[in-house]
């Protein structure tokens, strides 16, 4: 079952690309943000954090050059640092980032720039209705988390499912949590379908 809590909200903004060299993107929502501002973004080579955002890209017709092997933000920032020297860069991001990537390539002689392209806000309230008490939930960022927890109560039997490190540290510490060894949603699925076995 799919339980929204968050909504993307693109940026009504006009955005000049014809000076950079590089994008670089830490989510596919900064893709789909840029696709409506300004499409000349296609010409750009184009850095993504992982598989999906990498997707993204090759769907919309980008220039991918590099997918990261790692989908944390200040990891990915450490694979770029050889690639991008010499090269403009603009990084497309959300109005709030948990990683220190823009501040790792700056303090090693990348020029680059940000621009905040979307935001993400919660969903309304809803009122969940869940009948098995040793259900797992899926945490599929920081936002989500944040949102889940501001208009939900947790039961002590509920199981949590977090696709990296950086969602499981906005979780509350005593809840019940596991962390999926890979960054994806199906990743995610087939741990919840092993503790839902265990138990």
């Amino acid at each position: 079952m799919n339980l929204p809590q968050i909504k993307i909200i693109c940026k009504d903004i006009t955005l000049d690309l014809t000076s950079y060299d590089a994008l670089i993107f830490s989510s596919k929502n900064g893709v789909k943000a840029i696709e409506n501002i300004n499409r000349n973004w296609r010409k750009i080579s184009s850095y993504a954090i992982g598989k999906p955002t990498a997707q993204k890209i090759k769907e919309l017709g980008g220039n991918l050059v590099y997918t990261s092997t790692s989908s944390y933000g200040n990891s990915f920032a450490q694979e770029l640092l050889p690639k991008l020297i010499g090269k403009k860069v603009l990084f497309l991001r959300a109005k709030k980032v948990l990683s220190s990537l823009e501040e790792i390539l700056k303090k090693h002689g990348i020029d680059v720039n940000s621009q905040i392209v979307y935001e993400t806000v919660c969903t309304k309230k809803r009122v969940l209705h869940v009948e098995n008490e040793k259900s797992v939930f899926i945490f599929t960022s920081p936002s989500t988390a944040e949102c889940f927890f501001r208009n939900n109560d947790w039961c002590k039997n509920y199981i949590a499912v977090c696709i990296g490190e950086v969602t499981a540290r906005v979780m509350p510490s005593d809840i019940s949590l596991h962390v999926s060894k890979t960054q994806t949603i199906q990743a995610c699925i087939e741990l919840a379908k092993t503790l839902i076995k265990q138990n």
